[in-house]
């Protein structure tokens, strides 16, 4: 359910805005995305695991904050990562 080392390094990689950027929205909206289809796929085929049920909307709460954090700050990035990561809003 966990991201690998080397997919979590290629995505800062691919979503951060200057080297060894790792802490800025999109990277880290990346990442939960990441995470959050993992967790679904898994979901899908365990259905009645509920205590990853309960993580992944914790997690979708997470990206959420931090997209509306975003689309605040700069709607521009907002609108670019959303593309991005082909995320519906």
């Amino acid at each position: 359910m966990s991201i690998t080392a080397e997919r979590r390094t290629a995505l800062i990689g691919e979503y951060a805005n200057t080297s060894g950027d790792t802490g800025s929205p999109e990277v880290q909206v990346a990442l939960l995305s990441e995470r959050i289809g993992s967790l679904t796929e898994h979901l899908k085929i365990h259905a009645k695991d509920f205590h990853s049920r309960r993580g992944l909307l914790m997690l979708v709460g997470r990206r959420r904050r931090l997209l509306d954090y975003l689309k605040a700050k700069n709607a521009r990035r907002y609108e670019t990562l959303i593309g991005r990561l082909n995320l519906r809003r």
